[in-house]
């Protein structure tokens, strides 16, 4: 074990780690990512800056350990694909427990989302954490081909990286607005899965 991952393992780091990760958080409440110093994050948590480099290589992956509960949350939302009840019910659970992480973590969704356009390392995270899903989606589409429920065609992990693309769009669209209410969002999503997936509606 070297002396980082020493230091990472005790109370005492974990106590300044999470001290770190609290005021990045709260920054982030008021501030784009871009806007916020390493040395503003270190002064809030009450450590020095180099204290931030021991335990961080810089912001995004920072970042990447606040998003880790969002990504909790946004696994717990994809398993609905899977639980009991019609395509309509699990479809518009997990579409549904994606909004809700999101409100869960709307301060940070949209500080990422900002980050995205200038930050490659931020924008590779938020890419990496989608893709994670799509052998998951990829895989409740071949088991219900499999079961004669879906129809065949384009193979299932084309449909599922272009389906995840679609959340990852909603969620842009709450970000920054436009025509569509919530519940008008949540049913279109919803229908595009279900025709993508079932070539139906329910």
């Amino acid at each position: 074990m070297t002396d980082v991952d020493t230091a990472q393992s005790t109370p005492r780091g974990d106590q300044r780690r999470a001290a770190l990760l609290t005021a990045l958080d709260g920054l982030l409440q008021d501030s784009s990512l871009e806007a916020i110093n390493i040395a503003e994050i270190s002064r809030r948590a009450g450590v020095t800056r180099s204290a931030f480099y021991f335990y961080f290589e810089n912001k995004a992956s920072a970042v990447a350990a606040l998003m880790g509960q969002m990504y909790d949350d946004t696994s717990a939302a994809a398993a609905h694909l899977t639980a009991a009840g019609t395509p309509q019910e699990r479809i518009e659970a997990t579409i549904r427990g994606v909004f809700a992480s999101w409100d869960k973590h709307e301060h940070l969704c949209r500080a990422t989302l900002e980050a995205r356009a200038t930050s490659p390392a931020v924008r590779e995270l938020w890419d990496s954490d989608r893709e994670s899903f799509v052998p998951v989606v990829a895989a409740m589409i071949d088991e219900e081909r499999a079961a004669g429920r879906a129809p065949g065609g384009v193979p299932a992990a084309t449909l599922a990286t272009v389906l995840l693309e679609l959340n990852d769009r909603m969620l842009e669209r709450i970000a920054v607005g436009g025509p569509l209410g919530r519940e008008e969002l949540v049913e279109g999503v919803v229908t595009v899965w279900l025709r993508t997936i079932y070539g139906r509606t329910s």
